[in-house]
């Protein structure tokens, strides 16, 4: 079963033929970061650990980097030191619209991690203020529209939120489905803390995932992961409700899309898309 993911916000990108869930590469990418390492570097042996076992290991003086992201890929380019600093200086001159040339060095998928690179890496979120977002790690990454139903989405974001009621605020990533309203929270593993694009990339392969899901088994169905819960649980809670404080009135919208729209994941997105910074989620 062939599954066409349509982008309905963000930039489109390459994925493998045979899962439209793995991202491989992007057409178009911005440049964040550059910088430079070199054998004074603390962690420098580690960090180019990545080069020693593909045998590109071949600049003892070091090298410069150029650091690529899209809202679902990344890749890390090692250059000479002196191409990199030239680029900088062309970039600072031009207005950022200075280009590089990638056949002089070697391109690796992904942004490095570990020993050395940990500490040597800023935290960069897709959404910065100083390029106009409500606050940096706030705000839409990307998102697909729904197979199934027609105008729904599943929408990748990032926000401000605490992993537990009232607890410390941190910044998270996840996506939602406006076709189903299922919080991510209440799923194990579907809130990422947002740390780089790695986790960006992450929380997009499982909206993808989910809207294969819904592409394959449909919407409903027990295999789905897109499952409505068409408001069992707010009934439920509604109809306790009504009967601790004896009134006849709901305590809760008794509709999940209503529900969401004021309380839930619905409510942060449609803050983020009228440009305003939204309260911390769960806070």
């Amino acid at each position: 079963m062939g599954i066409t993911i349509r982008n309905t916000y963000g930039t489109p990108h390459n994925v493998s033929q045979t899962n439209p869930a793995h991202v491989t590469s992007c057409d178009r990418y911005r440049l964040p970061l550059v910088g430079f390492i070199t054998p004074e570097n603390p962690g420098y042996e580690d960090m180019v650990e990545i080069l020693k076992g593909n045998g590109h290991d071949t600049r003892p003086e070091g090298y410069g980097l150029i650091f690529l992201e899209s809202e679902e890929f990344s890749a890390t380019y090692f250059g000479s030191i002196e191409q990199v600093q030239q680029y900088q200086q062309e970039n600072q001159a031009t207005g950022g619209k200075a280009t590089f040339d990638a056949s002089r060095g070697v391109m690796y998928a992904r942004w490095p991690h570990g020993k050395g690179w940990d500490d040597y890496l800023p935290r960069v979120f897709w959404n910065q203020a100083q390029l106009g977002a409500v606050a940096d790690g706030a705000g839409l990454v990307t998102a697909f529209a729904h197979t199934e139903v027609p105008g729904a989405e599943i929408i990748v974001f990032e926000f401000e939120g605490a992993w537990t009621a009232g607890g410390e605020t941190h910044k998270l990533v996840t996506y939602h489905c406006t076709a189903c309203h299922m919080d991510t929270f209440h799923d194990c593993g579907h809130v990422q803390e947002n740390t780089g694009p790695d986790s960006r990339r992450w929380a997009a392969r499982q909206a993808r995932q989910h809207l294969i899901s819904a592409a394959r088994h449909g919407i409903g169905d027990k295999n789905s992961a897109c499952r409505p819960d068409n408001g069992e649980m707010l009934r439920v809670v509604n109809a306790v409700a009504r009967d601790m404080w004896n009134t006849t009135g709901n305590a809760l919208p008794d509709t999940d899309d209503a529900y969401c729209a004021t309380k839930g994941p619905c409510s942060i997105i449609r803050e983020l898309r009228a440009g305003v910074r939204p309260p911390v989620y769960r806070a």
